[in-house]
């Protein structure tokens, strides 16, 4: 009998994606078997090479090629191919802890009203700039209230990162929105609470996140995150968090508040007591999570960035689907990794 599944999304993951695959090879699991489903975006840089050869010593993991490129068609993909009673959603970035399959497979049996369960992420950085990504994404400062970021919280939660899911959720929940190149997991787990059930963060369920070691590649990143929320708020018609607008808020903010302040002075003031304040409290907030002096800039710069890039994706978002009446633009709808 198959108890888990554990489903990879990848595109071009080359370098990860051996350690993603041999952490769950190495899980301590006792209530039965679990198989692992790569969904290989049609990847050219040896992803399907590395793939296939664990794959000859391990019958029991499979690699299913994903035409369409994108997360959600390869999550569904997955899921369409699952046997486990369980199903776990992982990036190839992450490496998950020996025990937790077992962890999460005991949650959902054990809690009858719970649909998803996760944990929390250890960010794990590979150089000086990703150190001090992964510190800001660390700080409730720079990621809010994403309690399995920060582990700040145990207890029922919103959304969590790499979901174990009860199958019957996909049943009743339906499965991941394929036109969501961004944001597919949050949208389902606000569906998964819309149909009655519950979601988990355990401090005791943990799992490895290599962090992105580029400023470019974090602004794309968070830019889509705003840009595709402001999609799911529409297609839901309801704000799915609302600790989602303090970003955009912010950021219209910067710059309404540039133009009106260049002809009325009380307004000016106001403009840069607000500016001086969120300076003071970004580099308050960077001292708990700084190790170091010389990290210590580079993080401050890292919450700037996560607040602006998501912030300025929102605001356009919200002019593409509410103002324009547009779907996504073309330039997008690819990923960012």
């Amino acid at each position: 009998m198959i108890a888990v599944s554990v489903i990879i999304p990848c595109r071009n993951e080359k370098k990860y994606i051996a350690g993603c695959i041999g952490s769950v090879l190495q899980s301590d699991f006792t209530y039965g078997e679990f198989e692992i489903i790569v969904c290989d975006g049609q990847s050219d840089d040896g992803t399907i090479e590395v793939v296939k050869k664990i794959a000859s010593a391990h019958k029991n993991l499979i690699c299913l090629e994903n035409k369409y490129h994108v997360t959600p068609h390869a999550l569904n993909l997955g899921i369409r191919n699952a046997k486990g009673e369980v199903i776990i959603i992982l990036g190839a970035h992450a490496e998950v802890y020996h025990d937790y399959l077992a962890r999460c497979y005991e949650l959902l049996s054990k809690e009858k009203e719970l649909g998803c369960t996760g944990g929390v992420l250890e960010n794990i950085f590979e150089d000086e700039v990703s150190a001090a990504i992964a510190a800001a994404m660390s700080s409730s400062f720079g990621v809010g209230n994403a309690h399995f970021r920060t582990g700040m919280k145990e207890g029922y939660v919103d959304t969590v990162a790499f979901g174990a899911y009860k199958r019957e959720v996909f049943q009743k929940a339906g499965f991941f929105d394929e036109e969501l190149v961004r944001n597919q997991d949050d949208e389902f787990n606000y569906r998964v609470l819309k149909s009655g059930y519950r979601i988990k963060l355990s401090k005791e369920i943990k799992a490895k996140y290599y962090v992105r070691g580029s400023t470019g590649k974090l602004f794309r990143q968070y830019f889509q995150y705003g840009y595709w929320k402001v999609y799911v708020n529409k297609k839901h018609r309801a704000l799915t968090t609302p600790r989602q607008l303090a970003p955009p808020a912010f950021v219209f903010f910067l710059f309404a508040g540039a133009i009106v302040s260049c002809f009325i002075f009380k307004v000016r003031l106001v403009y840069f007591a607000v500016i001086a304040i969120y300076l003071l409290t970004s580099l308050a907030a960077a001292i708990p999570v700084s190790e170091k002096f010389s990290r210590y800039f580079r993080i401050v710069f890292s919450f700037w960035i996560l607040h602006l890039a998501y912030g300025s994706g929102y605001l356009e978002g919200a002019f593409h689907f509410f103002l324009m009446g547009k779907k996504p633009s073309a330039g997008r709808t690819g990923s960012s990794r």
